[in-house]
């Protein structure tokens, strides 16, 4: 099985290779733009081979980008407006099924690119050299530059890791750029035989992360400590925007990036503890997919009902899902996801199910058919167990995993 890893390279760059390669990123992102309204003003295309043949010579003729970054322009632009497309057809499928009375309204202006992020292609724009050094493109030709990154990754380069497309990072407050190269490694094929525990794992506000397995062992990850820290960073960015004044957006940019580094780090705490407590595992997740619209609050006054959606999306638990799918497979385990659908309502000794069993949707859970009473992230978590453990006992029966089942990170 194929494993992808993102390998972050600090790159260590004189003031001529700095230039060259800001010069560069910043072209590129002009180019985007450009191909981005030529897209909107020809029916919000989309198809990656039509905008080529379109803005190629264009962009060779008024941005001087090398002909493999003049390709990866139109493709990456096009691939931003499928994605736009799919959520314009989705918000249609909600408004007509009464999920929500939003329209979408992605697409009306043409997508503004403002990141100045840039896409290499191995060989093509960019190589490996030896004694950690990199050779990468730029509007000036090739320049060679020393990086340094994680041992493990490093390592993972030089002994022959597939390496993949890899992105220019530029983090504007330490003036430092950044190398994100795709690397896939190969881990062993999964198997009922190697994965013989099973453990799920509930996500939520209170608790971070709640595991549990079929022995009774329990786990629980608060957000106590970590939460109101990425709710004052939320805040104090709603009133600097409010404010919208010269030096609220000094201020804005001198903590852009903090309540997502904060939530990045904790994930990545949380997952790593997940998966190394539960080695060669077969861990149920839940899918997640439009929580935002299954869990939105349409009834009360509308400053409660703001607040409440707010609520439900403080955390990327998407981020916290993929994370710990990942680091699964380099420990010989494997993530699954599981139907999400009233795990904290259904009683994991009886099967009773019904709004009732939480009390006003607080932390006790109190079965109204046997009267079983736990925390109600722990009842979430245990049928996410029993659920995985299903789709495994399939999985041993049939040779294949239950279409009720992916594999996550494949």
């Amino acid at each position: 099985m194929q494993t992808v890893l993102t390998a972050k390279l600090k790159l260590n760059t004189t003031p001529e290779q700095f230039k060259a390669l800001r010069t560069t990123q910043l072209a590129y992102r002009d180019s985007l733009n450009y191909v981005s309204q030529y897209a909107f003003a020809h029916g919000k295309m989309s198809n990656a081979v039509r905008l080529q043949d379109a803005t190629y010579e264009e962009i060779r003729l008024r941005f001087h980008l090398p002909s493999q970054m003049a390709c990866s322009v139109p493709r990456q632009v096009g691939a931003s407006y499928k994605t736009l497309w799919t959520k314009v057809k989705n918000n249609a499928v909600h408004r007509k099924e009464g999920k929500t009375k939003k329209r979408y309204k992605g697409l009306d202006k043409a997508p503004k690119f403002i990141s100045p992020t840039l896409t290499y292609q191995y060989k093509k724009d960019y190589t490996f050299k030896k004694e950690q050094q990199v050779s990468i493109l730029t509007l000036e030709g090739r320049v060679i530059v020393p990086y340094t990154g994680y041992n493990k990754h490093v390592a993972l380069i030089q002994r022959g890791a597939e390496i993949g497309a890899s992105k220019l990072w530029y983090d504007k407050p330490k003036k430092q750029f950044y190398l994100l190269v795709s690397l896939e490694i190969e881990t062993a094929d999964p198997t009922p035989e190697t994965h013989k525990q099973v453990a799920g794992v509930d996500v939520g506000m209170r608790y971070l992360a709640v595991t549990a397995t079929m022995q009774g062992d329990c786990t629980f990850h608060s957000g106590k400590q970590i939460v109101p820290k990425a709710n004052h960073y939320a805040r104090l960015r709603k009133r600097l925007q409010k404010k919208g004044t010269r030096s609220a957006t000094r201020r804005l940019v001198a903590i852009s990036g903090r309540e997502r580094r904060l939530k990045q780090n904790t994930n990545h705490v949380v997952s790593k503890r997940i998966v190394l407590q539960h080695p060669q595992s077969l861990i149920g997740l839940e899918h997640l997919t439009d929580i935002r619209e299954r869990t939105k609050r349409r009834k009360g006054k509308n400053a409660k009902q703001r607040k409440a959606n707010r609520t439900f999306s403080k955390w990327s638990f998407a981020e916290l899902h993929s994370m710990i799918a990942y680091k699964a497979l380099l420990h010989r385990s494997m993530a699954i996801k599981v139907d999400a659908n009233s795990t904290s309502q259904a009683c994991p000794k009886c099967g009773h199910t019904c709004k009732e069993n939480r009390p006003n949707k607080g932390l006790l859970f109190v079965c109204q058919n046997c009267q079983y009473t736990l925390h109600a992230d722990l009842v979430g978590a245990r049928n996410i167990a029993m659920r995985t453990l299903l789709i495994r006992q399939d999985w041993r029966g049939t040779g294949l995993l239950s279409v009720r089942a992916f594999c996550v990170g494949r």
